[in-house]
């Protein structure tokens, strides 16, 4: 029996921001093979408007609505079609893309949730889209998305170009070990992967680093032997695992960023939650502060 296709959901809101994700995905490996929807919640114009046409003095306004609408609906066909045609010729198969153009019902970010719940392995948004505002990390919607889409992968798009190193945040937690099971299933058959497996340590000093690499906690410790293992059996060379403790620092998100960035790597794959995890928080806090503080990496956050 041949293994299930993957599927990623592809929100795009008819930016060109959101092109920006359609190319991401098609120059990022990782994606071909998938079953791609490229999916847009149209903010169709409601059905009562409508009943003004019985009203005299509206029937001009409603049938310049009525245009208005038609031609969005065109400009955004064309802008599915060019979406698509973008995956094609970066080598996606005609029968692994597929356009889904939904009039809203509930909301655009909670139409996206309710079609994410449709057997999808992975959700890929933008940062920010049409209504992306200066200084601000994260747009409403996607913010939104971080906060409900708590049973599938949230991938965001950064700015930096692609390329094949992840940089992979552990801490024991069965969180971290799903990302990394992610990251296995996800880049372990194309064998040409580079991971950089990290452990952040916060605040202490020198002798307290010393004291942590006595007790196992170095490159070499158990800390990674788990996610080591992962990635081995999925295919992954050894030569191209690394590992990474880093201690004495005041902010693990930042560690992990600052890692990423020296390093030039140009994905970073988090656990939701951690060992530090709050119930009260839709995310954890490393997660959620790795988001806000990369802002132009792409961060992959495997729940």
């Amino acid at each position: 029996m041949a293994p299930r296709q993957k599927r990623l959901l592809l929100a795009v809101d008819g930016s060109e921001r959101a092109l920006q994700t359609v190319r991401y995905a098609g120059e990022e490996d990782a994606f071909k093979g998938m079953k791609i929807v490229l999916f847009h919640v149209f903010n169709s114009i409601p059905e009562a408007y409508y009943d003004l046409e019985k009203e005299p003095k509206s029937v001009k306004v409603v049938r310049h609505v009525r245009s208005w609408e038609a031609q969005q609906k065109k400009n955004i066909r064309k802008y599915m079609e060019d979406a698509r045609q973008m995956l094609l010729d970066a080598g996606h198969a005609e029968s692994a893309v597929e356009i889904k153009i939904q009039n809203r019902k509930k909301g655009v970010s909670r139409d996206i949730i309710i079609e994410a719940q449709k057997g999808y392995d992975a959700v890929l948004v933008r940062r920010r889209g049409f209504t992306a505002l200066k200084n601000v990390t994260v747009g409403s919607v996607t913010n939104k998305l971080l906060e409900k889409l708590s049973f599938v992968p949230v991938l965001i798009a950064g700015r930096k170009p692609v390329n094949k190193k992840v940089l992979v945040a552990v801490d024991g937690s069965p969180c971290a070990i799903k990302a990394v099971q992610f990251v296995a299933d996800m880049l372990g058959p194309l064998g040409n992967y580079q991971v950089k497996l990290v452990h952040v340590v916060r605040g202490g000093k020198a002798a307290d680093a010393e004291a942590l690499a006595e007790n196992g906690f170095n490159e070499t410790g158990p800390i990674f032997k788990p996610a080591v293992d992962i990635l081995t059996a999925a295919g992954f060379a050894p030569e191209n695992i690394s590992t990474k403790v880093i201690t004495g620092v005041l902010s693990r998100a930042g560690a992990i960023v600052n890692k990423a960035e020296k390093g030039g790597w140009g994905t970073i794959v988090v656990g939701r939650r951690g060992l530090s995890s709050v119930s009260d928080f839709f995310m954890g806090r490393v997660s959620n502060k790795v988001v806000h503080a990369g802002r132009k990496d792409t961060v992959w956050i495997v729940t």
